[in-house]
């Protein structure tokens, strides 16, 4: 018999919040999940943009200096857990040396400065989605959450991660596994 954690594997995937979510920083969240194992899990909310803030913001802040405007993507809230550390998620075409994780076919992510420096520089990668500050969870916890009816799981498409307007991400999450945000209900039943 498999245990639960061969048989949920949630690296690369994504949470889709149910109505209802008891978290508002959660609401209508679509959230990458990073990081699975044992330990519990890691992810980054993507479709909830920090208002008013842009990556060239952040950049003159660490003092880097820019000099290529496509670097210039919006902020996102990755998460509650320390806010004032930066994540890339990011197409595999960047690996940088330091700390590149390679989370699934078509996603990576790095979470030191050299990223920030080469995007500055319009080197970085291909697409990318910066966040700060990320979701975590303990051993059995979004295991639970789901068993609640808390979130839904898809596959995520870097079309639907990087290219979406993020007010469509959620929506579009759900379309891919089938289901209309219309016919969603805040209450969970169980058969």
């Amino acid at each position: 018999m498999q245990d639960d954690k061969e048989a949920l594997d949630l690296s690369g995937k994504m949470l889709i919040a149910m109505p209802g979510m008891g978290d508002p920083r959660f609401a209508n969240a679509v959230v990458f999940l990073c990081a699975y194992s044992d330990d519990g899990a890691m992810g980054l909310i993507v479709n909830k943009p920090v208002e008013d803030m842009r990556l060239s913001d952040l950049l003159e802040q660490l003092s880097i200096e820019q000099s290529d405007p496509r670097g210039n993507i919006g902020l996102h809230f990755g998460g509650p857990v320390e806010g004032g550390r930066g994540f890339v998620l990011h197409s595999p075409d960047y690996r940088s040396e330091l700390s590149t994780m390679a989370v699934s076919e078509g996603f990576a992510m790095t979470a030191t400065l050299d990223i920030l420096e080469e995007m500055a520089r319009g080197a970085g990668p291909d697409r990318a989605l910066m966040a700060l500050g990320y979701a975590g969870w303990g051993p059995g916890q979004i295991e639970a959450e789901i068993a609640a009816n808390g979130w839904l799981v898809c596959d995520p498409t870097q079309t639907m991660v990087f290219d979406l307007p993020d007010a469509d991400k959620w929506t579009a999450a759900l379309r891919s596994i089938g289901v209309d945000a219309l016919t969603l209900s805040s209450s969970a039943g169980h058969a």
